[in-house]
C-alpha cells in the first residue's frame, strides 16, 4: 500500500530523536501528522518546520489520548515514545517502576486500543511499534525494566498481527541497536555532552533520519508484504556476548 492510500499518522515521542525524524519523513510524503510529546518548545519547533500537527500530551495523559484518537481516526500510529532509567532493578524506585511501565507499555497499550478497531473497520492501517534490541537480547548493566517493556512490546507487535488477521492492518516491529541520538544522556544519568562523548563520538552510528528510512520503506511496501520485524544495528555493533564471574567471596 503506498504512502498515497494513508492519509494521517500519530506519532508519539515525537519532539526529538527518531521521533521527530519519523515526523519529519512521513511530512515529505504528504501524510497529516499528528506530533505528541510532553515538551511544547520543541514540539513547536518541528511544527514550524515540518507542518505537522503538535500536541503537548504526555502518553499518561489517558483522557487527553482518548479525545484526541475520538477526534482524528489515524491511518498510521507509530508508538515511539520511550524512558530508561540508570540503573537496574535492584536501584530502582516504585515510581521508576511505574513510569517506564506506564510510558514505554501501557500507552502503547492504550493508543493501540483506541486506534486499531478504526483501522480494521476501513481495512486500513499501520500499527509501527519502536521496540530495541534490548527486547531480544539481554546485556550486562543495562536497566531490567527497559529490557522488560520491550520485551512486552515485542510480543505485543506479534500478537497484533493474530489480532488483525484477515485485514489489512499491518504490524511492524522496529528494533534499533546504537542510534546516534541524545537518549545516552537519560539512559546514563550524565550530562549531554558527556553522553554523547561517551556513547555517539567516533562511533560510525545510523542516525535517527536512518531508522525514519527503514520505517517509510515498511509503510511504502505493496499491500500483500508486511515487514514485520526489523533489527537495525550499526555494522560495528553486534548483540553477543557471555558473562561469567568468580564469586566474590572466593
Amino acid at each position: 500500500m503506498p504512502f498515497s492510500d494513508y492519509k494521517t499518522a500519530l506519532v508519539t515521542g515525537a519532539s526529538s530523536g527518531i521521533g521527530a525524524a519519523i515526523v519529519e519523513r512521513f511530512r515529505k510524503e504528504g501524510i497529516e501528522v499528528h506530533a505528541l510529546a510532553r515538551s511544547a518548545e520543541p514540539l513547536q519547533e518541528l511544527a514550524g518546520r515540518t507542518g505537522c500537527i503538535p500536541h503537548a500530551i504526555d502518553v499518561r495523559d489517558l483522557p487527553a489520548l482518548t479525545q484526541l484518537t475520538s477526534e482524528v481516526s489515524f491511518d498510521i500510529l507509530v508508538n515511539c515514545a520511550g524512558i530508561n532509567f540508570p540503573g537496574s532493578i535492584t536501584t530502582a524506585t516504585a515510581e521508576q517502576v511505574d513510569a517506564e511501565i506506564a510510558v514505554n507499555l501501557q500507552s502503547a497499550l492504550h493508543l493501540v486500543r483506541l486506534v486499531m478497531p478504526g483501522m480494521l473497520q476501513r481495512d486500513r492501517g499501520h500499527i509501527i511499534n519502536i521496540s530495541s534490541i534490548a527486547g531480544i537480547y539481554n546485556f550486562v548493566g543495562s536497566n531490567t525494566l527497559y529490557h522488560t517493556t520491550k520485551a512486552a512490546m515485542h510480543m505485543l507487535s506479534r500478537q497484533l498481527r493474530v489480532d488483525a488477521l484477515g485485514k489489512r492492518v499491518r504490524v511492524t516491529e522496529i528494533c534499533p541497536g546504537r542510534v546516534a541520538t541524545d537518549i545516552f544522556a537519560h539512559v546514563a544519568g550524565i550530562d549531554p555532552a558527556a553522553a554523547r562523548a561517551q556513547f555517539v563520538d567516533g562511533f560510525e552510528l545510523p542516525q535517527a533520519s536512518d531508522i525514519a528510512d527503514a520505517i517509510a520503506f515498511a509503510v511504502a511496501a505493496p499491500i500483500a508484504v508486511n515487514i514485520s520485524n526489523m533489527e537495525i544495528l550499526p555494522t560495528l555493533q553486534v548483540a553477543a556476548g557471555l558473562t561469567t564471574v568468580k564469586p566474590e567471596n572466593g
